[in-house]
């Protein structure tokens, strides 16, 4: 019986996933497999994963859109403390789905991660105090290859839970805040990402 559950094609994307853990619980506490190579071989995924990253981000902060243009990343990712929505976005220019995006609520209460292929933009927005995110990925960090999107493009409308604010024009995130008033933390260069149209292609 596999460890893991896998949804696929989520949002109607193909190749992204949803993966859900089996726990085991007593009074002890619990345990669970993070990642099974089997299961995901059963579910039509191989991957090589080369790399753990794990960030630390309080409530507010979007990290996003990135993606690494000649050298894209399959990301596995979850979040162990806190709470995070997390968002892809397909930028494969023959997809059926193209421009198209889907979001998931990652939490240390149920555990699920969220399988980014190639060819999508990534981010999320911590909505916890403090959230803890960790990422496999199946490539190594190119720091001159970096891409990015703007995380308000108004013609892929992410729905950002829990975020007031009213687009400017760009991705200037200082007009925005959660809905207790806490500011939208984004760093210079997330705000000066372009939307759709003029971002990159895979």
């Amino acid at each position: 019986m596999g460890q893991i559950k896998v949804e696929k094609n989520v949002g109607g994307i193909e190749g992204l996933a949803v993966i859900t853990p089996t726990v085991h619980g007593d009074d002890r506490g619990y345990f669970m497999e993070t990642f099974n190579q089997r299961d995901m071989m059963d579910a039509g995924f191989s991957i090589n994963f080369v790399q753990d990253n794990q960030s630390s981000s309080t409530k507010g902060v979007l990290r996003g859109l990135h993606f690494q243009k000649h050298y894209p990343q399959v990301k596995l990712v979850r979040a162990v403390r806190g709470d995070v929505f997390d968002v892809a976005v397909d930028l494969r220019s023959d997809s059926k789905t193209y421009g198209k995006w889907y979001g998931v609520e990652l939490t240390a209460e149920n555990k699920k991660q969220f399988l980014i292929p190639q060819g999508f933009a990534h981010g999320f927005l911590v909505l916890s105090d403090v959230a803890e995110f960790c990422y496999k990925v199946n490539d190594f960090w190119h720091p001159n290859d970096e891409g990015g999107m703007a995380w308000n493009d108004p013609e892929i409308g992410i729905k950002w839970p829990h975020v007031k604010g009213d687009y400017p024009g760009s991705a200037d995130a200082s007009g925005y805040t959660l809905d207790d008033g806490t500011k939208l933390n984004l760093v210079d260069r997330d705000q000066e990402w372009k939307g759709l149209k003029e971002t990159f292609k895979f």
